[in-house]
């Protein structure tokens, strides 16, 4: 069984004024997606990249590959599966 850590966060932060306090997933996840949103609008797709990894399922790694292409419109994914 996993050891709990006592200092781990269960919650999500945002910064809001230049300070972290606590959100709802929703909130947090839409921040993120914001982020990703104006990081394209500004330096265009290519500048963003995925990196996934080759010991999770072939399912995931292909549903990252596809968020990457079709939702981002970048190449730019790397599974590591060379190791």
């Amino acid at each position: 069984m996993a050891k709990q850590v006592k200092d781990r966060l269960t919650i999500p932060l945002v910064r809001e004024n230049g300070e972290l306090g606590p959100a709802s997933w929703d909130k947090a996840l839409d921040r993120a997606a914001e982020g990703f949103r104006r990081s394209v609008e500004k330096h265009g797709p290519q500048a963003f990249g995925v990196f996934s990894c080759s010991k999770t399922t072939n399912e995931l790694n292909f549903l990252a590959q596809k968020f990457a292409r079709t939702v981002i419109g970048s190449n730019n994914i790397d599974s590591c599966n060379r190791t």
